[in-house]
């Protein structure tokens, strides 16, 4: 009988759980932000450009898989950037729109390095440009102010995503830029 007692309480608290999770975070679906998105979805190549301080821009070539994931929700990237030299890096972006928020927000990581990076949009969007800050993950070391602009052009044949460092004055200096073209 004991026995039995516990089984019924367990499963009243794991339904109650359930409904209070629900309550907590009800689900939602895609909106403004995932259709511009799904917009970025297909097979790409790409020109990767960096601008340093001091010098030539040094170009770097690669493809770019993007495609909507979790039921539409989320955009994953990746990326296969082709050095110099011959090898190879990768890197994949996870982004998101939150239209509670009305905010962007993604996720970065490569081979290249054992951080991530993420970016987040102030809550204005205009359905066509996305702008995001970087975010720091370490508030005591917020790092570099930097911000990173993406739209579509030439009727969503190219996509564009810029990154640009921006000075204690607000001044922003092209840092990356990749033109991605449409296979």
């Amino acid at each position: 009988m004991k026995a039995i007692l516990v089984a019924i309480s367990l499963l009243a608290t794991s339904l109650i759980a359930q409904q209070t999770h629900n309550q907590y975070e009800p689900p939602n679906t895609p909106g403004a932000g995932q259709k511009l998105l799904a917009q970025f979805a297909g097979e790409w190549d790409l020109v990767k450009t960096f601008f340093p301080a001091n010098g030539q821009p040094i170009v770097t070539r690669g493809t770019c898989r993007q495609y909507m994931i979790q039921d539409g929700k989320f955009l994953q990237s990746d990326f296969t950037f082709i050095n110099a030299d011959g090898t190879k890096s990768t890197g994949t972006g996870i982004s998101g729109f939150d239209s509670k928020t009305n905010r962007f927000t993604t996720v970065w990581y490569d081979s290249r390095q054992t951080t991530m990076s993420i970016r987040q949009s102030d809550g204005t969007f205009d359905g066509k440009n996305i702008v995001l800050w970087a975010t720091a993950l370490d508030p005591d070391q917020p790092g570099r102010k930097t911000v990173a602009r993406a739209h579509l052009e030439q009727d969503g044949r190219v996509l564009v995503h810029a990154h640009f460092l921006v000075d204690s004055s607000g001044n922003e200096r092209k840092m990356i830029e990749l033109r991605m073209t449409r296979k």
